[in-house]
């Protein structure tokens, strides 16, 4: 704040009137000691987290662990930087079939995968430093399950068997459906509930980004993969609106009238938002439970 002070003095000697540098810092008239308090109080407010909003990041953690792994195997073949995943809690490894490197065909596939991948890895990265910079250390990444998981899921979907998400492009890009959806309305359902503002603006920007690879992904469906993957996204929205209870906020790629639903809003055209508990539903695969599916044993932290 010192360095701002001195600013501030060099613009009023230079002739900078006072009116112009406080609308510069946009304090509009509040004056230089009151700029100081206010100063003071953001200082002491940005080096202090309230628990609620420790808990927040660390449940949005461990679902980027989940999405982060998800596409930096099928990107690279191998997973995540061990850096950045350890931290509080069991460490746990992710259950995965050999060789999961996708073989893409469609450059512009490996692509949207490979951005996606920095992305979600960048993520991870943001989240733990945000914590570490409040004085509270990150959850470890649990362990995930990227192998059974999806075959549990296809299973109650209806899609078959199995499925492989690994197996090629295509099935690649279905994988993504399953979390991208889900990721945006976990933000969105968290955004009433933090308390500071710093923290807020964090998670504006995550949802905004999963928005992007959200609609990504649900373009993508919809205009290259043909009726049986929009067919298989609608399965899969079907099952995540059964999991997370009461109400029809989720929604496949085509809508009432036959036409694109690439985004799914409500009648405001604002994204759906889920609590904590239809979030866990989805990602353990039964209402009411504390682990199972990609997380076979549960989340690490104290949102379980």
């Amino acid at each position: 704040m010192d360095n701002d002070n001195d600013l501030i003095s060099q613009q009023l000697a230079t002739g900078t009137s006072r009116r112009q540098v406080l609308k510069r810092l946009g304090m509009g008239a509040v004056g230089l000691a009151g700029l100081n308090l206010l100063a003071s109080r953001v200082k002491a407010a940005t080096t202090t987290l309230s628990a609620q909003d420790a808990a927040i990041l660390q449940f949005a953690l461990n679902l980027e662990y989940l999405e982060a792994q998800y596409y930096t195997f099928a990107l690279t073949g191998h997973g995540v930087n061990p850096v950045l995943l350890t931290g509080s809690g069991t460490m746990g490894p992710v259950v995965i079939k050999s060789n999961p490197s996708v073989p893409f065909t469609t450059p512009a596939f490996r692509q949207y995968g490979a951005e996606i991948y920095r992305d979600e890895t960048a993520h991870v990265s943001y989240i733990r430093q945000v914590l570490r910079f409040f004085g509270v250390e990150p959850v470890a990444q649990p362990k995930l399950d990227l192998l059974h998981s999806f075959n549990t899921l296809a299973r109650a979907a209806g899609i078959g068997s199995s499925f492989d998400p690994f197996a090629n492009e295509a099935n690649f890009i279905l994988g993504a459906f399953i979390f991208e959806d889900v990721g945006v309305t976990a933000y969105k359902g968290a955004a009433p509930l933090i308390e500071n503002n710093d923290i807020l603006a964090g998670a504006a920007g995550l949802l905004g980004t999963e928005a992007y690879h959200a609609a990504n992904i649900r373009t993508t469906i919809f205009n290259d993969l043909g009726a049986t993957a929009i067919s298989i996204a609608r399965k899969i929205s079907d099952l995540r609106d059964q999991l997370d209870g009461v109400g029809d906020d989720d929604q496949g790629l085509i809508d009432g009238n036959g036409k694109a639903n690439i985004t799914p809003t409500d009648d405001n055209a604002l994204v759906f938002g889920r609590t904590t508990r239809q979030v866990l539903n989805i990602v353990y695969g039964a209402p009411g439970a504390h682990g199972g599916l990609f997380f076979p044993n549960g989340l690490n932290g104290p949102i379980r």
